[in-house]
């Protein structure tokens, strides 16, 4: 009987620690997610390096503890997904934060790991910034509305007919809230 590894989470809020094999490991798992159907911001896969690449250094370029925030997942000191969540500048809005690029690599996929992030993120932005809400966009028709479901989200609103994959394949994004926290 095999037994999973077990799930290690880190958090990072500086450029600077997301070191070159890292910076490679999570370009890897966003190819690879996209290129395996997964909607994780690169809605036309074939996806490659010169697609991902700047858009990863764009995030990490971004990290900041009080605004921005990198949480990796590696199982068995492999990247299983990742997640970032950003903080409005603004004091109108500053008791939010908005969560982005949900991804587990397909080789993980099942395993709890995208659940697992989602649960660390939500203690971190509770615990450590002091927020009371998470918001997020997903797109429509890929189940991930009942993957958030589950994990304390609901829907708050579409925009009908929002994203366009193909002339024949028009989606809503769907917006939804965790609160609290």
């Amino acid at each position: 009987m095999s037994r999973e590894p077990a799930l290690d989470l880190v958090q990072i809020t500086d450029p600077h620690d997301v070191t070159p094999e890292l910076r490679r490991e999570l370009i890897d798992c966003w190819i690879a997610v996209t290129n395996s159907g997964g909607a994780a911001g690169f809605p036309f896969p074939p996806v490659g390096d010169h697609d991902v690449a700047p858009v990863a250094d764009n995030i990490v370029g971004r990290l900041n503890p009080q605004q921005s925030r990198l949480l990796v997942a590696r199982a068995g000191g492999v990247l299983a997904g990742w997640v970032v969540f950003n903080r409005a500048p603004y004091r109108l809005v500053g008791h939010w934060g908005t969560v982005h690029h949900l991804q587990t690599h397909p080789d993980w996929r099942g395993r709890g790991i995208g659940a697992a992030l989602v649960h660390e993120l939500r203690k971190i932005a509770r615990d450590e910034l002091g927020l009371e809400q998470l918001h997020l966009a997903a797109r429509g028709g890929e189940g991930l509305e009942d993957f958030y479901g589950r994990l304390g989200w609901r829907e708050i609103g579409r925009w009908p007919g929002a994203l366009r994959l193909a002339p024949d394949d028009t989606r809503d994004e769907v917006l939804m809230v965790l609160a609290p926290l």
